[in-house]
């Protein structure tokens, strides 16, 4: 990466971040059946689950801890539109292969179908590129690519028979990757053999070109046959707990965090903000699959996902 690419993106960040922030239009969603993983209060995937169970989805949320806290909140908030059998919520770490297994088992046998598989579970441990090695889940993988890429392909493997059957009785189920403009990042080589020098920023940035292959190839094997589209979405930037448990994590004096975090707060989107463009490709009948969406529209991806080779290759080696 050259000098100057950092600056560039942080300018490109900020214009983004001063632009009108577009809403996704609303759309009947009764009787669709929806998970979105990844979703603790307060966060992007609260806020996506809570619209879309307003406008009439029976939904399903995943946290890691506290799921039973997880559901009442959401119950509670949504309460004036949906009743509450409408919401549910349930543990998962997609670090953790067992626990991936355990939360597609527990919706199979609860469940009688899947319409919407939101992948909105995901980390950036490192916020401040302090790791100098790589940090491994059980399994021996890297963190990031292990939760972010390989439990969401794991987690949408074992729903892929619930969402062909959908796609073959209504004609349109979908599966909507939460990715990051952070995907540049990523090289196709490196899924191959990792670069010499580790760096938490590019480690999850390759994970997140893996799973912009991922949407993409998804969509061109299952779309046509099976009515199964897939479509990678950057959100934008929010102030998340992810963004504030870094903060507080600096060096130096605890006294200046809060200032710090409160910056960001002023910076970032919100939550609900950054929701709207994941709302609008799981809810908006005319979603244009296999593509990269921002700001509520097609965008631009990086050259490297455009690589077919690159991305049925990947597939190969990790759907099973």
């Amino acid at each position: 990466m050259t000098r100057s690419r950092p600056i560039r993106d942080a300018l490109i960040h900020m214009v983004r971040l001063a632009l009108p922030k577009p809403r996704a239009p609303v759309v009947d969603m009764t009787g669709r059946r929806v998970v979105v993983t990844g979703a603790s209060t307060g966060s992007i995937g609260y806020s996506v689950a809570k619209v879309l169970a307003e406008w009439g989805a029976d939904v399903v949320v995943t946290c890691r801890h506290r799921s039973e806290s997880l559901e009442a909140n959401l119950r509670r908030d949504v309460a004036r539109f949906a009743s509450g059998r409408r919401v549910r919520a349930h543990t998962l770490d997609l670090a953790d292969a067992e626990s991936v297994g355990r939360f597609a088992d527990w919706y199979r046998n609860n469940h009688d179908g899947l319409d919407v598989l939101v992948n909105n579970a995901g980390i950036l441990l490192d916020v401040f590129s302090r790791w100098t090695e790589p940090r491994r889940s059980n399994d021996g993988f890297e963190i990031h690519w292990r939760t972010n890429f390989l439990g969401t392909v794991q987690l949408t493997t074992a729903f892929l028979p619930l969402l062909m059957a959908s796609g073959r009785e209504s004609g349109d189920a979908r599966v909507i990757n939460v990715v990051s403009h952070q995907h540049i990042r990523g090289r196709n080589a490196w899924f191959l053999a990792a670069p010499l020098h580790y760096d938490s920023w590019t480690a999850y940035g390759q994970s997140k070109l893996g799973l912009v292959h991922h949407s993409f190839e998804l969509n061109r094997r299952y779309a046509r046959e099976y009515n199964v589209r897939s479509a990678a979405v950057h959100p934008g930037t929010a102030y998340t707990n992810m963004i504030r448990d870094g903060v507080h994590g600096l060096p130096g004096p605890s006294w200046l965090h809060r200032p710090i975090a409160k910056m960001a707060s002023w910076a970032l989107m919100t939550p609900e903000q950054c929701a709207e463009t994941i709302i609008r490709c799981a809810s908006d009948p005319e979603l244009q699959g296999g593509r990269y969406h921002e700001r509520c529209a097609v965008a631009e991806h990086s050259n490297e996902a455009d690589d077919l080779e690159a991305a049925s290759r990947l597939w190969d080696r990790t759907v099973r």
